[in-house]
């Protein structure tokens, strides 16, 4: 028996938050990259991992897996601490020393970063080492990583032995997983969320590659669909369009496998939302059009009347954007509700404060509606004071983006002393909620400070200057400082 082996793969695993049906999938996805034909199916590896981790004997072919799958140069095969370096992300194949890796081997090829950007695949320890988290005691976090740990492995363990599908059991604790991480895209940093995301997700993919009856195939799609669409939240508040819209995208695959109106639509104003900020507000348009053929009611049907607004008002259409402003205002106070109104979260279920946030914010793209804009905002800032309504819950960053629209508005009305006071709360935010679409609408405010009518003006260049500073703490760059 090689117990030093086995404590040693079973240590790797754990310290990267996986449990043994994720390693099992990282193995069998590493072998088949590898061109390895006769690598075991999920529940043959897995129980192969099963006896590793309690015997060792692992033969020298999944070993190579294994230094694939952990991203580690074969050179730290069964040794303590491995660096987690450039070189340990480049392993040669197994039994070699030299720089060369071989086909066969080498990792599969990250899609590059976008200039100016963190690397969109961090470490498994980003969650606890991005700028602006406090880093856990190591006590607290190995009992921490252990109790999770345990949480995961009889979750997998039970959804593998449910007898005629995947069981009520597993399906409900998958609807709760939903539900929790909604709240935490509400509520919750961006970063370690969306790594919850991803696990809950991957589990979802495992049952899916199971047999399974229609209606519960349908549910488990409903759950991908939504998970999706939360990651690509996340990612573009992380800084990674690109990434968003390719998940947003995945999601809207699922909707339409079960013909699921009310998913398409938060799917679409999701998209919608991100072409926005990228620039490309015809596509925006457009998406959010599209989105309103699915979900023109309720709060989604608010959302997407919103995005269409905002879009249409930066193009120019100011009746249509005022209309459709409107018309978000009537499909929020319509008492529609569907599904996604059930799981609840400002992200499936838009709250009053940030329908007249949106609404303040696509005002004021339009010229001569300053006062109008003003006005919606401040009711959304006195909303977000008052606190969530029944059913609603604000995002961690939904004050501050009125804020900071608020400071727009009334900067190009020449206030400064007021946009001094809107940017107060924002400028307040901790460092692990300064996400990649409060700096986009700062960088407007910056705009409006280098008008003539502030140059010389040294409360302007204060301003300024905690604006900088905001941005240098901001999550994104705290990404750029890992290794």
């Amino acid at each position: 028996m090689d117990s030093e082996t086995a404590a040693w793969l079973r240590q790797q695993r754990e310290d990267r938050g996986w449990s043994k049906a994720e390693m099992a999938r990282r193995l069998v996805q590493a072998g088949r990259e590898s061109g390895d034909t006769s690598v075991p199916e999920l529940s043959g590896m897995l129980h192969n991992i099963h006896r590793w981790e309690r015997e060792g004997g692992i033969s020298e072919r999944h070993k190579l897996h294994y230094c694939r799958a952990l991203g580690i140069h074969p050179s730290q095969f069964g040794l303590g601490a491995v660096d987690e370096g450039a070189d340990a992300l480049t392993p040669a194949p197994c039994g070699e020393t030299g720089p060369a890796a071989s086909p066969a081997v080498v990792p599969a090829k990250r899609p590059a970063a976008v200039a100016g950007q963190a690397d969109p695949y961090p470490p498994a320890s980003a969650a606890i080492a991005y700028r602006g988290r406090q880093d856990p005691l190591p006590g607290e976090f190995a009992v921490k990583q252990e109790v999770t740990m345990a949480a995961h492995e009889g979750s997998d363990h039970a959804a593998e032995h449910e007898q005629n599908g995947i069981g009520e059991a597993t399906l409900e604790q998958l609807r709760t997983d939903l539900v929790r991480l909604s709240g935490l895209s509400s509520s919750g940093s961006p970063l370690p969320a969306f790594q919850d995301m991803r696990r809950v997700r991957d589990r979802v993919y495992r049952l899916l590659d199971r047999r399974q009856r229609p209606a519960e195939q349908a549910d488990l799609y409903f759950l991908a669909g939504c998970l999706n669409g939360l990651m690509g939240i996340n990612a573009n508040r992380l800084g990674y369009p690109d990434a968003a819209e390719e998940l947003i995208r995945a999601g809207w695959a699922y909707a339409n496998i079960i013909d699921h109106n009310a998913l398409r639509g938060m799917l679409r104003a999701r998209l919608s939302y991100v072409m926005y900020w990228r620039g490309w507000y015809a596509e925006s348009r457009d998406l959010a059009a599209d989105g309103l053929r699915y979900a023109s009611q309720g709060p989604m049907g608010a959302n997407l009347h919103l995005e269409h607004a905002r879009a249409l008002a930066r193009l120019g259409e100011a009746d249509a954007a005022r209309q459709a402003v409107g018309l978000a205002h009537a499909a929020r106070e319509s008492g529609y509700s569907d599904d996604l109104v059930e799981i609840g979260g400002e992200e499936f279920a838009l709250s009053r404060a940030t329908t007249y946030s949106m609404a303040g914010t696509a005002l004021a793209e339009i010229s001569g509606d300053e006062r109008e804009a003003a006005g919606e905002l401040e009711r959304a800032i006195s909303l977000y004071d008052e606190g969530p309504g029944s059913g609603e819950q604000h995002g961690f960053a939904s004050k501050a983006l009125a804020g900071a629209d608020l400071a727009v508005v009334r900067l190009r009305s020449g206030a400064l002393d007021g946009a001094v006071a809107a940017l107060g709360p924002v400028l307040a935010l901790p460092p692990a909620q300064r996400v990649a679409t409060l700096t986009a609408r700062l960088g407007r405010v910056r705009e409006e400070l280098a008008a003539p009518v502030f140059r010389g003006s040294p409360q302007a260049r204060d301003l300024g200057d905690q604006i900088e500073a905001f941005d240098r703490e901001a999550v994104t760059v705290g990404l750029h400082s890992l290794s």
